[in-house]
């Protein structure tokens, strides 16, 4: 038995008893062959089990019409929303994603990096585990452009879609605070991860504004497990030193958290408030639906894809959309007025180009940015 990986396009052209050159255009070129030349080629690579070898004729035409995106945690919510906006915006425009689930690992994360420098990707997305210094300096050796998800550049040498993480700890701090809360637990981490630190310095912030207690509850991953785990220490303590708000770091560990206070007994949002991060759908969802500051995800998937695919397409132009979150109040809260700082009903847009400038203050210039409201 023949295999069919040996089967060149020389054997069907014998089979099928015409030229190479007419197989290559019932390929490639199909109005070049006549019908019944066609229907030779056709039915000798049916018997035959040929399979064209799209690899090398991608590598001709220097582009496989196709594109990486390595995410941290496909099983959050958050990033499988942002995935599928992505891919469908890719597939809408003739290219297909394929996705590496890098699990919180920097090692997982290399080695799926490396698939896509040796498959010769046309670009890559990616939400990084760590520092995405060396990934921008790997890829831009190649040629390949790379968009940051859920991430900014600091120094704006590579595209970038993000959401302003400082002013969703604050909002959801304030929130709590609005409630009648007098002291606020944030829950979460790992520190290294820079959405982390800004969500912790927000609500850090905003407590302190607020001459609210604070403490932090430091966590090494997000999931519900642990959320229950830390609900169950938190129930465990004496009322008096109790938290009677909680920020957790996103959604999955606030509904573990929740989840775990009302087993044992310790009412939501009577004793403790509890607000989450993203609004996945299960925010709503929930026994007590979580308050949550929203990202907007799915439209975070779709903006990433479309600088990558718009840079293929005109030339790399480096831009970075940064996104505002909104609060999303639930029964997980007591329900009171929005804090001023609360963005109702709409997503800014910053976008920024890498030629634009900063005032000495950090504030931007109006070459700098400009607001997208929708």
């Amino acid at each position: 038995m023949v295999d069919v990986a040996e089967i060149s396009i020389r054997e069907v052209a014998a089979h099928a008893g015409v030229s190479m050159s007419t197989v290559s255009n019932a390929l490639n070129r199909p109005e070049r062959v006549s019908p019944r030349s066609a229907a030779r080629v056709a039915t000798a690579i049916a018997e035959l089990g040929y399979v064209p070898n799209t690899a090398a004729r991608q590598l001709r035409a220097g582009r496989s019409q196709a594109i990486g995106m390595a995410v941290m945690n496909i099983t959050n919510p958050f990033f499988a929303e942002v995935a599928l906006g992505a891919e469908e915006t890719a597939h809408e425009r003739g290219y297909a994603v394929i996705l590496g689930n890098s699990y919180d690992s920097v090692e997982r994360e290399r080695r799926y990096l490396e698939l896509f420098e040796r498959q010769r990707l046309d670009g890559v997305l990616i939400a990084p585990v760590r520092g995405h210094d060396a990934i921008r300096r790997q890829f831009e050796k190649r040629g390949i452009p790379v968009v940051l998800i859920d991430r900014a550049d600091p120094q704006d040498l590579c595209s970038s879609v993000s959401l302003d993480d400082v002013l969703g700890g604050r909002m959801a701090c304030e929130h709590l605070v609005a409630s009648g809360c007098r002291e606020i637990a944030f829950l979460g981490g790992p520190f290294v991860v820079p959405q982390m630190r800004d969500r912790l310095a927000g609500c850090r912030a905003a407590a302190a504004d607020a001459g609210v207690g604070f403490r932090l509850i430091e966590t090494d991953t997000l999931n519900p497990g642990l959320g229950r785990h830390l609900g169950a220490q938190i129930a465990d303590l004496p009322v008096a030193d109790r938290p009677d708000g909680i920020f957790a770091a996103n959604d999955v560990l606030a509904l573990g958290v929740m989840q775990s206070l009302i087993s044992h007994g310790v009412r939501v949002p009577e004793d403790v408030g509890v607000v989450g991060y993203d609004d996945i759908d299960f925010a709503a969802a929930s026994i007590v639906p979580l308050t949550s500051v929203r990202q907007p995800s799915y439209s975070m998937g779709v903006a990433a894809a479309t600088l990558l695919l718009d840079g293929l397409q005109n030339g790399d132009n480096h831009r970075s959309i940064r996104f505002d979150p909104e609060l999303m109040v639930r029964q997980s809260t007591k329900a009171v007025p929005p804090p001023p700082s609360v963005v109702t009903g709409r997503a800014r847009k910053t976008i920024r180009t890498r030629a634009s400038a900063t005032t000495a203050a950090g504030t931007p210039t109006s070459e700098e940015a400009h607001a997208l409201r929708r």
